[in-house]
Formats: structure tokens, sequence, C-alpha cells
């Protein structure tokens, strides 16, 4: 795990708010960080989680983003799973690749997944994450890192979360500030990502919500976090991390007109649809993509996208919608069409 230590250990180190691009699973995939990295790109990359089982091996995609990293920025790789053995092998394994750091998954969403008790569904079961915090900090001889919510059900879980992650001493800790029932709905509770800020001796990274430079400055400011963790909005923008850098460092902020973010969608379509791909599929895939795009054009196109079944059907609705040279904000809802 030596590889990408010393960049971390740089990144973590300097002034700058560090800058982390989420992991969405089956989205923030290895052509996905090709074409991020393009366009600017964030510090720090997170890999689609490694599902763990008693029978599981490390999924060959996934690990190509680590061994084919292209941003040339350190990599955390990512697990999700609740046995121990298991967990504590694949982490072994993991410790083998070019990684700066091994994290723990603690706040997937998606019912398929909590039902299993992985994910966001082990906050449901604190002893149990007790035990599977102290078996990795014992195998992990590197950085160790944690990515959570605030709780399952109750927000309040984060006030018993974060005397574990203390004592287990976690290395970095991503905090999203929403439950896991709550999904993506309701508002980011920054006091509780502040209290987790301000409790462990560990950097925290906010997660949650941000979409344009205020966001982030606004987070930052409220939460006392060393960086953010962006995973919609860099779908939607993948200027945004540019974008944060210049606003913090008082530059003016460069917004994509419609063509630029038209060409991004080509670029897009071109980067994560394989050639030997059938059509259908690739629109399908795209669909992906396109749901986070289209919250930050118009409610129009957005709902248009869905419906889309064919390559050609598909650009020439961006084409409708995005062929004009206004500057775009892509914040949700289209507030930033100037």
């Amino acid at each position: 795990m030596t590889t990408s230590l010393s960049s971390l250990d740089h990144l973590l180190a300097s002034p700058a708010p560090v800058l982390a691009l989420a992991p969405m699973q089956d989205v923030t995939d290895l052509p996905f960080w090709r074409l991020m990295a393009r366009y600017g790109g964030a510090d720090l990359y997170y890999t689609e989680y490694f599902r763990v089982t008693p029978t599981s091996c490390l999924d060959k995609q996934i690990l190509a983003s680590i061994t084919q990293n292209p941003t040339g920025r350190p990599v955390i790789a990512q697990m999700i799973g609740n046995d121990i053995p298991s967990l504590v092998r694949t982490a072994r394994e993991l410790s083998n690749q070019p990684i700066a750091a091994i994290d723990l998954n603690l706040g997937c969403p998606a019912p398929v997944v909590y039902r299993k008790c992985a994910g966001g569904g082990l906050l449901r079961d604190l002893p149990r994450i007790d035990g599977i915090l102290g078996a990795l900090r014992e195998s992990i001889s590197g950085k160790f890192t944690v990515k959570t919510r605030l709780g399952f059900e109750s927000e309040r879980t984060i006030e018993a979360l974060l005397p574990l992650f203390a004592k287990h001493k976690i290395d970095l800790v991503t905090v999203h500030g929403r439950t896991v029932l709550q999904m993506y709905q309701g508002g980011i509770r920054h006091d509780l990502i502040g209290m987790a800020a301000t409790f462990l001796p560990c950097p925290v990274l906010a997660n949650g919500n941000i979409s344009t430079p205020s966001d982030a400055e606004t987070t930052l400011a409220n939460t006392g976090a060393r960086g953010l963790m962006i995973g919609r909005g860099a779908v939607r923008n993948p200027w945004i991390f540019s974008q944060i850098r210049e606003h913090f460092t008082g530059r003016p902020i460069t917004l994509p007109t419609g063509r630029q973010v038209l060409d991004y969608i080509h670029d897009l379509y071109e980067t994560v649809c394989d050639p030997s791909m059938a059509e259908f599929k690739g629109v399908q895939k795209m669909k992906k993509y396109a749901n986070f795009i289209g919250e930050g054009i118009n409610r129009d196109f957005l709902h248009a996208v869905r419906r889309v079944e064919s390559k050609d059907s598909l650009f020439a609705l961006c084409r409708e919608h995005l062929e004009h040279g206004k500057a775009l904000a892509l914040a949700p809802s289209a507030q930033g069409i100037f």
C-alpha cells in the first residue's frame, strides 16, 4: 500500500480543502475516472465498492481502476460486507495493490444492500461495527478509512459511532449528512458533520448536496471539515472540482456553455459506452448519468431523457436543450442559466 501513501499524506497536509470523488456503484468506474481527470478532476478517488462475502474475489473491473489508475491521484479501495474473516482476507489482498487506503462502506442506502446488513444496514448493529473495525484495524498496516451516514433511521446514531471510530484509530472519515432511510431526500445535517469534525482526531470529509462552489464554501464553513466528497454533483458538472479551486483561490469561476455541456455528454457517451456494446444497452447506461445531468439543465430535459430509446433520440434531445452559448451553473433544478 506504499505507492500512494505519500501522496495522500501530502494531500492531507496541504492547506487547500481535499476534494474527493464519491464512489457510486456502476457510475464512477475506470472510464468515468479517465473522463473526470480530463475535466480537471478530484484530488482523491474512491473505487466502487468491492462486494465481500465468504466466496468473493476481487472484482476485476473495479481492480482495474486501481492498477490502471488514469488520474495521477491517490486511490482508496472501498469494501462492503459484514463477514469479518472475509473482510480481513479482502483487506489483505487489497493491501498488495497501489492504493492509498482501504475504506469500509457504512453508508450505502440501497435496499438490496442494507437488507443484507451491509453498507448502511450495519448502522443498525453497532456492536457488529465495533468488531469489524477492530479486526480490520488490526489487519490493515496502512491507512484505514470509513464512509458513513449519520445512522440508519436516527440521525443521533452518529453520536455513538464517533467513539468507535476514535477507538479504532480510523485515519479518515467521510460523513454523508443524512440517514440511510432518507436516501437522497431532505437537508444535510451540517451540524452533525461538524460534530464529527470536532470530535475525531482524524480528518473528516463532508458529503451530500454539493453542487456549486458556493455549496462547497457553505459546507466547509458550517462543518469545519477537512474537505469534501462529491458524487452526483460531479457527474452533473465535471468542472466542479476546478470551479471550487478557482473559488477558493479568488479566481473567476469558469462556467461551461450549453455547447460545452453538450460536448461533455458526447465525451461521456464515447467514454463509458464500449464500441462493442449494443446501442440500446449503451443508451440505458447513459441514462444513469443523464438522470444527474438533467437536474442541472431543466425539468423538461430530465423527464424526456428518461424516455429516450436510441442514441439519435438522446443526442437530438441534448441538442434541443444545449445548442446555445449561455453559461450554465449546472445546479439542481437548473437555477443557473446565466
